[in-house]
């Protein structure tokens, strides 16, 4: 029997939900997230209250939600003609490295258009439940990289822990400085502690 339940993205909750997304990074941009109020989400969102508590008990709630809402908007800031699980398949192991500027550019360059998110959110960690950035590097590029290098699965997780962890912490560090160093800086950064051209196995 075919399920009734509709697809998130197919949903009236999704429609509502993107617009309560916009809405708080639009207000994130304006004043501290301490004193955003629900109603404001609200006004802005062109919702009722009755609707947000529909679907979140607080405003942690809805940023959390934001911060995926973000991750997924994430493969339309990339280039797939540059740089995806096709070219890497094919590409020459020499060529493959896992930092380079022509994928991870369109990442930083995400994260300092919506530095105003992340820096609450780095700042909460029970609302960082995932680093959407992170994991989108690790599933799209890291890890197909690592398969042609044949390095065993069992092995690549406690890799992609190391270096992620890594990443992780330069881009943490970047957001609570407000972006201030262009982002070539922080790839260049990047591309000096993680360039792993040389995992042959």
């Amino acid at each position: 029997m075919e399920s009734n339940k509709l697809n998130k993205s197919e949903s009236k909750y999704y429609n509502t939900a993107c617009l309560m997304d916009e809405a708080l990074i639009f207000l994130l941009e304006k004043k501290e997230y301490a004193f955003i109020t629900i109603k404001e989400i609200c006004e802005k969102a062109g919702v009722n209250r009755s609707t947000f508590y529909l679907h979140y008990d607080t405003i942690d709630d809805l940023l959390s939600e934001c911060i995926e809402y973000l991750g997924n908007k994430i493969s339309k800031k990339f280039n797939n003609k540059t740089i995806n699980k096709a070219v890497i398949n094919s590409s020459k192991l020499d060529d493959l490295l896992l930092i380079t500027p022509d994928y991870l550019l369109p990442y930083l360059d995400f994260l300092k258009e919506n530095k105003a998110v992340y820096k609450i959110a780095y700042s909460q960690p029970n609302i960082l439940k995932e680093q959407y950035v992170i994991n989108h590097l690790y599933k799209n590029i890291f890890q197909p990289i690592l398969d042609r290098f044949l390095v065993p699965k069992n092995e690549q997780k406690y890799m992609m822990n190391f270096y992620l962890s890594g990443i992780g912490a330069v881009m943490i560090e970047w957001i609570r400085n407000d972006c201030k160093e262009e982002t070539s800086t922080i790839v260049n950064i990047l591309t000096k502690c993680l360039n792993l051209n040389n995992i042959a196995y």
